[in-house]
């Protein structure tokens, strides 16, 4: 994918507005819809089984977030990646703390193999832990490169048939054609809780447009970052001004800033 074909993707979010369905964690909720919409997509929060069915035969994309994992919510997940497959949409598992606990560890693995159309998001740790080796992580945090979890997640696109987005000082994605590098970001971007947790969700509304190898999304969040993060002094600034130069991104700061490899 050239920077030609994530811009067109983009231009299909902000003209199409994909509905794009979260059951993801209470901690994200408001940063990842707000993204969303920023982004030019339509997002929901459903986390009712009774309501999924009807949700999933008309949106754009399905994105699970385990990061509050329970048992309510497990046979959820389960009922809304059946309805997903059902309707043809594609799931974006973020494993949330995959290898913190052997819960997390089981759901996450549960969810990627029963989704037909899958896009999983995650740090080195989450990556490598979920291919079933031993991540370095302290709680949802990675102590791994990214570039460590590359095959783990060339194993994974095989194990699930599916496209893996690597989270770091280096962002890697991974499909069974190869693989690229973005080199874009900034460090403090670590500092805002739920910065992995925005790039899935922007990933399904990427996914639901057609884009689903979870390039085009990668490429953005960390082009508005990087820009973000110069104009902030801190994590709290920062939330406020990557939702600004989100809602604001163009082609050509696209052109001028992306750094794929």
């Amino acid at each position: 994918m050239n920077i030609q074909t994530i811009i067109q993707a983009l231009h299909a979010v902000r003209e199409q507005k994909p509905l794009v369905v979260n059951i993801t964690n209470y901690v994200v909720m408001n940063n990842t819809a707000n993204a969303l919409l920023a982004l030019g997509a339509s997002p929901i929060m459903a986390h009712s089984r009774e309501e999924m069915a009807e949700m999933m035969s008309f949106a754009g994309a399905l994105v699970i977030n385990i990061g509050t994992l329970d048992s309510a919510w497990t046979p959820r997940m389960a009922f809304a990646v059946e309805q997903a497959n059902i309707h043809h949409r594609p799931v974006v598992l973020d494993p949330v703390g995959c290898g913190a606990s052997c819960l997390r560890a089981e759901t996450s693995r549960q969810i990627a193999k029963s989704a037909n159309k899958l896009i999983i998001r995650g740090n080195a740790s989450e990556i490598i832990s979920l291919a079933g080796e031993k991540g370095q992580s302290k709680g949802v945090d990675s102590l791994d490169s990214a570039e460590k979890a590359v095959n783990a997640a060339r194993f994974l696109t095989e194990e699930y048939q599916c496209n893996v987005v690597i989270s770091g000082d280096v962002d890697f994605v991974v499909t069974k054609e190869g693989q690229v590098q973005l080199h874009n970001g900034h460090a403090m971007m670590p500092h805002v809780t739920g910065m992995g947790c925005t790039l899935s969700a922007l990933t399904g509304a990427f996914a639901a447009v057609g884009e689903e190898t979870g390039l085009a999304a990668a490429a953005v969040l960390g082009v508005v970052g990087e820009i973000a993060a110069e104009q902030s002094k801190g994590p709290g600034s920062l939330q406020v001004n990557l939702l600004d130069t989100l809602y604001q991104l163009d082609d050509e700061t696209l052109i001028q800033r992306l750094k794929l490899a």
